[in-house]
């Protein structure tokens, strides 16, 4: 399968990503999967290769240079009663309060392991993108994403990642804002 070229991108506000080393000049298959859901449902998102690893919300901060906030953490859990995914996107730096969850939407979320996640999502952990599964999945977003103008989220692969404006990101995953993040007191307990 060839695959497509990526665009070049030159806007001075993502001047970091030439910093350690070029850009991959073409998309591997996740990450081509991810543009093209984009293309398709009409957001003018970019999705970039980076040649640092963007596995967790301060690799991926680091690579791009912006705050950890900023990222746009994807998480796969499945939901105990009947076992389907569930998408929670969080911001970078907060831990999820499953309880919180349940309270509010009544889910039961355990954690899923690596092959679910494949099997059920389409991409491996580390480079979940908030779009783009094989199936619809439930998304519960973190409601403080709001307070950023910009996010940066997975595209796919641990290396693969794209801007998107904050208030994009409900519209393009149907998701449902609610505080899911963890409080100092209770990450003391938990």
């Amino acid at each position: 399968m060839v695959e497509k070229q990526r665009k070049v991108f030159s806007d001075k506000t993502f001047s970091n990503f030439t910093k350690n080393g070029p850009l991959m000049a073409v998309l591997t298959n996740s990450a081509q999967r991810v543009q093209d859901f984009l293309a398709a449902k009409g957001f003018a998102c970019t999705v970039r290769e980076l040649p640092g690893s963007c596995r967790t919300a301060e690799e991926a901060a680091l690579s791009i240079g912006c705050e950890v906030a900023q990222i746009a953490k994807a998480l796969i859990f499945r939901e105990a009663d009947s076992d389907l995914p569930v998408l929670i996107i969080a911001c970078g730096t907060h831990r999820v309060d499953l309880k919180k969850i349940e309270t509010a939407t009544g889910l039961k979320l355990v954690r899923a392991d690596g092959r679910y996640v494949k099997e059920r999502v389409g991409y491996a952990i580390g480079g979940i993108p908030p779009v783009g599964h094989l199936e619809p999945l439930l998304t519960i977003l973190d409601q403080d994403l709001r307070q950023y103008e910009v996010l940066w989220a997975a595209a796919g692969t641990p290396f693969a990642v794209f801007a998107l404006k904050s208030g994009d990101l409900q519209p393009l995953t149907d998701g449902k804002w609610l505080d899911l993040a963890q409080t100092g007191e209770e990450r003391r307990q938990g």
